[in-house]
């Protein structure tokens, strides 16, 4: 059997750093946690030792309704006998588009691409179209891709990427308000994410006024309100995140979960910015597959017919209830927050996530795959004997680190 260090050490001489991007256990996880999965089915991931975890990760969010699920896998299998590539895309990316805009409030038109990193630059793409302007507002420290224009700090994205964006403070209106000003009538496009989940740091829920206040200040400068809906989109709500504030945006961002795990991203928008959409062009080789689609129609019905939003805040519930009366009992101060169904789990001062990288390497010597600072991931393969199972690795830890 292969190994998971041999297999670290051949991808030491192919991959720089050892891995790259957000599943780098080398400079992300805590020691313990292991590179290469073998096999994964419903809410459990097999390492390549056939080590078994509970996944609360659902790889990075993707994983909707459960690995490997029947009825999605089916679904794409059929298209893919059928026709996946072509020189033009199948009539599935007609119905997906229907179905995606009769769900989603605010939307008449959809394009679709294959990353978040696509949604959210042909987002902003567009609204500088209509607005024949540059300037695009971002919240500070948010995350809305790789793409140089996001990726504020990394080497090799040069200042000029981000020339045209002005940044603000989630939830403080007074700074929004400010950032709007410094635009000096450039303003294309207010971003926001459906949530504050800064890496690293605890969640914070959307202020409604303050939701309320981004779709004023775009109404009184014609300017575009883009909800980053990528991380979240499915999993709060049916609608987009927005929809239970009643602000909705001009476009809607969106990835990660709407095809189960299917390479599949995609960009609604409202009659207003249909023409702007036309001028810009976006394209990609493989943005037109057709598996991904049928994955997609096939997750959207699941997720509407079975309330899956609501199933997975009764899960989440259940777990932050759970670990909440175990750190009571174990003389621990826990930090929980963002919506349940994307718990992020923090100690109370530990600035550099000491306690909480012993916290979770110790549960990952018991089956369960927990995050120390970036936000979990909730599915609807979850079940209460799953979390039941989890809370009981949770006491067993926190009994040993008391």
């Amino acid at each position: 059997m292969t190994t998971d260090k041999q297999l670290r050490q051949r991808g030491e001489q192919v991959f720089p750093g050892g891995m790259y991007g957000h599943m780098s256990t080398y400079r992300l996880m805590p020691e313990g946690y292991p590179q290469y999965f073998r096999k994964a089915d419903g809410c459990r991931l097999w390492d390549v030792e056939d080590n078994e975890y509970i996944d609360y990760m659902c790889s990075y969010g993707p994983m909707l309704l459960g690995y490997n699920h029947p009825v999605i896998r089916e679904a794409a299998d059929r298209q893919r006998n059928q026709i996946d590539i072509g020189n033009g895309p199948a009539e599935v990316i007609v119905e997906l588009a229907e179905k995606f805009i009769s769900q989603v409030s605010h939307a008449d038109w959809a394009i679709f691409a294959k990353n978040g990193n696509d949604s959210t630059t042909i987002a902003m793409m567009c609204a500088r179209a209509k607005a024949h302007k540059s300037v695009i507002l971002v919240a500070h420290g948010a995350y809305h891709g790789s793409q140089p224009w996001t990726n504020r700090t990394a080497p090799g994205s040069a200042q000029s990427e981000h020339d045209a964006f002005i940044t603000y403070r989630f939830n403080d209106i007074e700074s929004l308000e400010a950032a709007v000003q410094r635009s000096n009538g450039a303003l294309a496009g207010i971003m926001v994410s459906a949530f504050k989940h800064d890496a690293g740091k605890p969640q914070q829920l959307t202020d409604p006024a303050f939701a309320h206040r981004v779709r004023e200040l775009c109404d009184k400068h014609d300017a575009a309100l883009i909800l980053d809906d990528v991380r979240a989109g499915l999993r709060l709500s049916t609608d987009t995140s927005w929809s239970a504030l009643g602000v909705q945006p001009d476009i809607s961002a969106w990835g990660k979960a709407i095809a189960n795990g299917e390479p599949l991203a995609g960009v609604l928008g409202s009659e207003s910015y249909r023409d702007a959409m036309a001028s810009v062009f976006v394209t990609g080789s493989f943005w037109y597959q057709a598996a991904p689609m049928a994955a997609a129609i096939k997750t959207l019905s699941i997720v509407n017919e079975n309330e899956i939003p609501k199933m997975l805040e009764g899960l989440g519930q259940k777990l932050r209830d759970g670990l909440y009366k175990q750190a009571q009992r174990h003389g621990f101060g826990i930090v929980q927050s963002g919506p349940v169904q994307m718990p992020t789990i923090m100690f109370e001062d530990d600035k550099e996530f000491t306690r909480g990288k012993d916290f979770c390497s110790q549960l990952i010597k018991e089956g369960i795959y927990f995050h120390p600072w970036h936000n979990m991931f909730l599915s609807a393969a979850h079940t209460d004997a799953d979390i039941d199972q989890t809370l009981d690795a949770t006491d067993r830890v926190l009994a040993r680190l008391s």
